[in-house]
């Protein structure tokens, strides 16, 4: 029985929905109504992947709604996309089981109860999104996946949306999610260090009612990935522990090994390429890769990221990084459009773009993977593209090497394709030249005299006149 069916059931069984909305709970599924129903101000719920967290979000946003007509309830997730994958088909599913009879729009992804409550849906991708929270007043909002959020969440969640519900004596923020690949950030320390007074819930898909053969369905899984039982993901996705899962990660940067403050030296006399990711509907991505001639290593030296520009705009970011840096190359990402568009920019105002390799991604991204492993390749914690690198996974659902759809990075493109192009793996350091008088230095000198005097023997010995000579067997005693 899935959930359609078991609100449809619980529909006939009730006599009538009550107006605040108490009546819009599931009491069958013990851990997730009790999320529901939880009365306190913050909230969190950390559960495995198809614990049914979405549903009960759903279901705590109907209660609400019903309880205060004419309201306004922000849903936010990652990214518009990923906020109307989630949430707008639970939403209209259960809406017809209750038999609620809301409205849909979908240009702006808002239900509208018949109350004029309404519950919105957002990402934090959207263009002024921070913005469009600022100033309302809200008796319930839920941001879902909040372990994708990374650093800025705490922010998110302090500076904007605990002012949207003061005007309410039980207006409550509910952050639900999965442990993330990386053990860190504010959703862990809500959750597993039980910091800043969440009340917290955490259930998994064998707790679940409604999951039908839960246990052969993760075996199966784990047959198919061919996890052990202690693989991360399996332990991260399956069983809600928190683990470092850098497999689940497509970009593997590790804060304690790459991370930089500042460039080991003054940039003259560094090299520099710059490689360009554009996109309209996205965002225009510009990276810059240095190094330095003398060190095998390279640097993510400045990024640039800009939504909704025009080719002029982005044409004049390029050409003031090209004077300040003065590149030997920029790549550019020249598929569909981008073609047309790097050849305008060459047109208009002479810079030289080449197009980046895209054929062989999956290799440049393990090229990319091992420079970050043996510390070859180093960016600073704050930077967007390494906020990037704990979102962008793999798909986990594909059994092909496939990136997720949940999460797009403009930046990790850009940096991959200048990273291609760098030159640091060439460099060849000077052979070490020990102190003339030295210990190092005696020894080598002796072992240059010894190989000299061999190699004199092996040129001579086969010149039948350094045999007839008396004193042949005196220079080689």
């Amino acid at each position: 029985m899935n959930y359609r069916e078991v609100a449809i059931e619980l529909i006939r069984r009730a006599q009538a929905i009550q107006e605040d909305g108490s009546d819009i709970r599931d009491i069958t599924f013990v851990k997730q109504d009790a999320f529901v129903t939880d009365p306190s101000r913050f909230i969190a719920a950390c559960c495995t992947r198809r614990a049914g967290k979405t549903h009960g979000l759903a279901l705590r946003f109907k209660r609400t709604m019903m309880k205060y007509p004419g309201c306004l309830c922000p849903y936010i997730a990652l990214t518009r996309d990923s906020a109307k994958n989630i949430m707008w088909e639970i939403l209209k599913e259960q809406d017809e089981a209750f038999g609620i009879g809301a409205d849909f729009t979908e240009h702006n992804l808002t239900m509208t109860m018949p109350n004029g409550a309404r519950l919105q849906l957002f990402g934090a991708d959207m263009k002024n999104f921070i913005r469009r929270l600022r100033g309302i007043k809200t008796p319930g909002v839920g941001v879902d996946e909040a372990q994708e959020f990374g650093s800025h969440i705490e922010q998110l969640a302090d500076d904007v949306l605990i002012p949207t519900i003061a005007d309410y004596k039980d207006g409550w923020i509910a952050l639900t999610g999965t442990p993330g690949p990386i053990p860190h950030g504010f959703f862990y320390d809500i959750t597993e260090k039980k910091k800043y007074g969440y009340s917290l819930h955490s259930w998994s898909l064998y707790e679940n009612p409604y999951m039908p053969n839960a246990k052969e369905f993760v075996e199966d899984l784990k047959k198919r990935k061919g996890w052990s039982d202690a693989s991360p993901t399996l332990l991260r996705e399956w069983k809600g522990q928190w683990v470092l899962d850098l497999d689940a990660l497509v970009i593997k940067y590790q804060k304690e090994i790459n991370d930089y403050q500042s460039l080991p030296e003054p940039i003259a006399g560094w090299e520099f390429i710059i490689g360009v990711d554009i996109g309209f509907d996205d965002a225009d991505a510009i990276a810059v890769i240095g190094w330095n001639p003398k060190v095998k290593a390279s640097y993510l030296v400045e990024e640039c990221i800009n939504k909704k520009q025009g080719i002029t705009e982005l044409a004049m970011q390029i050409e003031s990084l090209i004077r300040k840096y003065n590149p030997i190359k920029v790549v550019m990402d020249t598929g569909g459009l981008g073609k047309k568009i790097a050849e305008e920019i060459r047109r208009r105002y002479s810079i030289p773009i080449m197009p980046a390799e895209k054929e062989r991604k999956f290799e440049f991204i393990e090229l990319l993977n091992d420079a970050l492993r043996t510390r070859r390749f180093f960016a600073k914690s704050t930077s967007r593209f390494v906020q990037d690198s704990s979102l962008l996974k793999w798909d986990q659902s594909s059994d092909k090497l496939k990136v997720s759809d949940n999460y797009h990075s403009d930046i990790i493109d850009a940096v991959i394709y200048a990273f291609r192009e760098s030159l640091h793996w060439t460099y060849e350091p000077e052979p070490f030249k020990p102190r003339p008088g030295n210990k190092e230095w005696l020894n080598q000198q002796a072992k240059q005299i010894e190989e000299e005097l061999v190699q004199r023997y092996e040129e001579e010995k086969s010149n039948e006149k350094f045999w007839e000579s008396p004193d042949w067997e005196d220079i080689y005693k």
